[in-house]
This record gives structure tokens, sequence and C-alpha cells, in this order.
């Protein structure tokens, strides 16, 4: 078999490997079609219906423009060039541990482990027939070495996972051009960016300099990037449709889990509509559960009744050892705490405990893009947050108070929004900043 051409949206004709196109025919890899790269978001932006398939092909593609650039760029023609295989396959599979709205349940209420931190899900989906593959190929050590975050002082090993894992990597510049065109945002970064890549002191970097001098230019374009992410971020990642209506199927799914009627193991063979159909399924039983299946299905999203929001850039809020506590109770949920909260003013409103949800997201609401090291001088690469650059400030202020902690209430109980709040300042110990027209 040759190599393989396919025609991409985004990044037009992509090339695969022999290797590449075998994995990709597998049923555990052809199930990513099935599972939408955002969640809950297309009940917000109607064609945002792009999966982890394509992005995982655009993944791999994007690796392979950077090592080219890294070649080019660092004068290096051999550089990665034996790992280049393994790179370029761990890129292609780096979601394959996914399961349907897998950062709704993994990073926003974290019902489950994040997908990247599960060794048993790891082996899971690269045992046969995907593993059989990788093994004939002689890359499944590595594969599995790169993406199980392996900490090996090793530089080269380190390399390569700063490829499809770095703070700017291959699947970052994936998703941002992805995920803007698929919900409609008239936003793009410029091919240049990877003129900028080179390699210093063993890892990627992003000089920006010609003949030795600094290029402002070249600092434009990277504080680009920044604010093309942090528009995706306000608009559509933390768009207060898809928050509310990531809390509710989340909660749904931990009804069934609790009670035993579904085994996070099903998740792992099943895509978005069946497992949609298996929930709906298993919660016929269960009225709270059965309440906010038909209540999704229905597009009837819960109305926000209480809001914290931090201080500062967005006026007036709470501070950041508030926002600590409230994630060490309701987003890490130590010892159930989100489900007790939610559970008590259930009970002092007279509701069903499912009409009821706690949202709160990581306190550490970081735009880690500003990280990536850049050369600017003849000294060492420093972050770019380090440069103290006006804008790059900007958008780290910004970014940090998009962080919003939410109690929701189920629609239809409009006479409950006022005594639902007051309730809440008094249970949570804060002025609710949720405005009367906000409700």
């Amino acid at each position: 078999m040759r190599n393989k051409t396919l025609r991409d949206t985004i990044h037009g004709d992509i090339e695969l490997s022999k290797a590449e196109v075998e994995v990709v025919d597998t049923a555990p890899f052809q199930r990513m079609r099935g599972i939408k790269q955002l969640g809950t978001s297309s009940l917000v932006f109607p064609s945002a219906t792009h999966t982890r398939f394509e992005h995982s092909l655009g993944t791999c593609w994007l690796a392979k423009k950077m090592l080219g650039a890294l070649r080019i760029q660092s004068g290096r023609r051999e550089l990665l060039e034996n790992e280049e295989p393994a790179i370029c396959m761990a890129a292609l599979l780096h979601d394959i541990t996914h399961i349907p709205f897998g950062h709704t349940f993994e990073d926003e209420r974290r019902v489950f482990s994040r997908h990247d931190e599960s060794p048993d899900r790891l082996n899971y989906f690269l045992s046969p027939p995907i593993g059989t593959l990788l093994e004939a190929a002689g890359l499944k050590d590595s594969v599995i070495a790169i993406l199980s975050n392996d900490q090996s002082p090793d530089p080269t090993r380190k390399l390569m996972r700063e490829v499809i894992a770095g703070t700017v990597c291959a699947d970052l510049l994936d998703y941002l051009k992805r995920d803007a065109y698929f919900c409609g945002l008239r936003q793009d970064y410029d091919e240049r960016i990877y003129r900028y890549l080179t390699i210093c002191n063993g890892e990627i970097v992003f000089d920006l300099q010609q003949s030795g001098r600094f290029r402002p230019d070249a600092l434009t374009e990277l504080v680009h990037l920044l604010r093309l992410r942090y528009t995706l971020t306000e608009r559509v990642y933390y768009h207060h449709g898809k928050v509310v209506s990531g809390a509710m199927i989340s909660k749904a799914l931990e009804i069934t889990l609790n009670s035993g009627r579904i085994r996070q193991e099903e998740l792992f063979d099943l895509r978005d509509d069946s497992f949609l159909y298996l929930l709906g399924e298993r919660s016929k039983d269960d009225p709270d559960a059965m309440m906010l299946v038909n209540d999704l299905n229905a597009h009837r999203f819960y109305r926000c009744v209480y809001m914290l929001r931090p201080g500062g850039m967005g006026g007036a809020g709470v501070g950041p050892g508030v926002e600590a506590d409230l994630e060490k109770r309701f987003h890490i949920n130590e010892d159930n705490e989100r489900r007790k909260l939610e559970e008590e003013i259930a009970n002092e409103l007279g509701v069903s405990h499912g009409e009821v949800l706690v949202y709160c997201p990581s306190a550490k609401m970081s735009l880690k893009e500003a990280r990536v090291k850049v050369k600017v001088d003849s000294g060492s690469p420093v972050s770019l947050s380090d440069l103290r650059y006006p804008e790059v400030e900007v958008l780290l202020e910004k970014h940090r108070a998009l962080w919003r902690f939410s109690v929701y209430l189920r629609r239809g109980r409009e006479d409950m929004l006022q005594r639902a709040g007051r309730l809440c300042e008094e249970l949570i110990g804060q002025r609710n900043m949720v405005s009367e027209s906000g409700r």
C-alpha cells in the first residue's frame, strides 16, 4: 500500500503513510467519526459537528508540517528523522482514548479522570487491532511513551512529546483552525507561524528574530494565536449554553453511575449517539436522570440562579482564596460536596434533586499558550508571558476572568428563581452576582 492523500476541509490535501492508513482503517479509530470534537457545543453552534476523527487526521498532518519547519529553521535536516514515524503515529492516536463527551465528563464536572491520565484506558485502546499494527511497525513502545506523558529525562523523548502536546503544538494548531471554522467564527492564524519554529537548548521555541534583530511582526503573529485561543474559550468553550448542557448530561450520567445502571467501561466503545441512547435506556427507571435526558433532548436548558466571578477585569468579584476553596469543594469535589450542596438546595426548595445543578470549573484559568518559549535576543529563550507585553497581559487577565461558579435550576421553576438565589447566598456565603435580568 502506498501513501494515501485525503482532502481535509481545513488543511486541504493531507498525506498519510501506509502504517497510518492501516490504523485509521481499524474499528476503534473509525469510532471517533461519531465523537464530536466540542461535546454539547453543537446544541449552541449547529455546525459544530466536526469530530475527533478529522481532528486526529489534522493533528497528524500538522505534526509533519512542524517537523519539516523545525528542520528548515534549525538547519538540521536529520532532526527527529528516525523518530518521525512514532511522533506522527502518536499525533494520529492522541485522542484515541476519548469517550463520548469526554472533556465534559473529565474536565468540566470531573465525573472521570482525564483521558490522557489513565494508563488502563490507553492500554485498552492500544490493544489489538491497533496494538498489533503498532508492534508490526515497531512503534508501539515509543507511541505509548509519548501518549502516557512519560517523564523520561531523555531530551529526544521530551522533544517528541512537545510536537504533539507542548504549549503550542500540532494538537492546538489544528483545533484552533477547525473549531473556529465549524463554529462560524471568521478568525484564523497565518501559516507564517511555522517559519518561527526552531530548536534551542533541546526544546521547541519560536524565534522572533531575523538576522539577529527582533521582529515585532513575528511577536504580533504569535500574540494573534493567543487572541484566537482566548476568543474560542470565551465564545465557545465557556459559552453559557454549552456549560449548562454539559452539566445536565454529566449529572444524568452521574446518577446512572451511582445507581450502578452504567459502568464507565461501557462507554469505551461508544459514539455520541449510542451513548445518548444507552443513557436514555438506563435512565427509564430513575425520574431525575430521565428528566435531565428529556430536557436536554428538548433543548430546555436550566436557568442560572446564582453566580460568582473573579474580581479584576470582570468587575467586582471574589478573591483567589474563595475561588480555590470553591474549586476544592465543588470541582475536585472532595467528600461529594457538589452533590451535597445540590441536594440541600433541592430539599430547601422542595424540588427533586435532579432539578439543581452546581457548576464549578477549575480555578486555574491560565492561558497556557502564553508560556510558550520565545527567543528575542542572543540570550536564552524566555516564556512569552515573561516579556510583560501589554496585550499578552490583558489576554491573561481576560482569560482568568472567564471563570464562573454557577448554580442552575430547572426551567418551569421561575417562581423560585429569587428564592433560590438568596438560598445560595446563605449556603455559600457570597453575594449573588446574577442580576435580575440575568436570570
